[in-house]
């Protein structure tokens, strides 16, 4: 199993609280870094859409989206976040998707899943860390993100859920723990930086706080704390992780969810769901990263 496991990280936190305070370095790399720098694209929210992400142009934005009678009504868009261990971040989404748009469990679109790499997939998959070392997502230079089809007027919504993962000082929950560009922040959505969702995300950011900075994603990007890269899914579109991966319980100790939670993997594969043909994890046995 490899350093940066979400299991790891659960077992860090729980056994030396103190680490978190301690920790002041770099990030460490869990794949070979791609980009020896920073693209220039890096910068502050404020410049990274080069002025464009005005109140006036904001407020634009927001309601070029209007919100029908219902969201069935509306055409849905696939977009996904990604912020560290993607245990978490999908409970959070889950959540959200019952708050925001009123789903019921087999409505629920929220994955488990990887992105953000310039490779792609390979012979079809992309895979966690396996003991067969079968397209690792990891080497094919992906992240570890949380995809859902959600409504775009309420995108809005879901970018504010996304931008309150990160605490008062833009760092997300596991920064300390799972360190690496399979952990790095990312935000997928149609069109990329030249989408309008684009700039409701960076509302939503200045909204609870503006903690985080953007830069646009070019694939096999650096973890860059209080960064996030924004994607375009028609290039970097998003590869659903093995069912062992979802509606898992969360990395940090004691963070247990519901068995009703839990089960909605096998409930959704009973459906006919196809989580892949991946290996089960690093010693085979499909549970918990192993």
């Amino acid at each position: 199993m490899m350093i940066t496991s979400c299991l790891l990280s659960s077992l860090l936190l729980a056994t030396v609280p103190q680490f978190a305070s301690a920790w002041s370095g770099q990030p460490k790399q869990s794949s070979p870094l791609r980009n020896t720098a920073l693209s220039e694209d890096v910068a502050t929210r404020r410049s990274f859409l080069a002025g464009l992400a005005t109140s006036s142009t904001l407020a634009t934005v927001a309601t070029s989206f209007p919100s029908p009678a219902s969201a069935d009504d509306e055409e849905l868009i696939d977009c996904y976040f990604g912020c560290g261990c993607f245990w978490h971040v999908q409970h959070e989404f889950v959540e959200a998707e019952r708050k925001i748009l009123g789903r019921s469990d087999d409505q629920i679109t929220s994955r488990a899943g990887y992105a953000g790499g310039k490779a792609g997939a390979l012979d079809g998959k992309v895979c966690y860390h396996n003991a067969g070392n079968v397209a690792d997502y990891g080497k094919l230079g992906h992240a570890e993100v949380v995809s859902m089809r959600i409504p775009a007027s309420k995108f809005y919504d879901f970018a504010v859920e996304y931008c309150k993962l990160f605490d008062k000082d833009g760092f997300r929950p596991d920064q300390f723990g799972d360190r690496g560009t399979e952990y790095r922040n990312l935000v997928g959505i149609p069109g990329g930086k030249s989408s309008a969702l684009a700039e409701l995300l960076v509302k939503a950011s200045v909204d609870t706080g503006d903690k985080l900075d953007f830069a646009v994603g070019k694939g096999d990007d650096r973890d860059v704390p209080k960064v996030s890269f924004i994607m375009d899914t028609s290039e970097y579109p998003s590869f659903v992780g093995e069912q062992y991966h979802q509606f898992h319980d969360g990395f940090a100790f004691g963070e247990n969810y519901p068995n009703s939670y839990n089960s909605l993997a096998s409930a959704f594969a009973k459906k006919g769901e196809d989580f892949g043909k991946c290996p089960n994890g690093s010693l085979g046995i499909g549970l918990g990263g192993l």
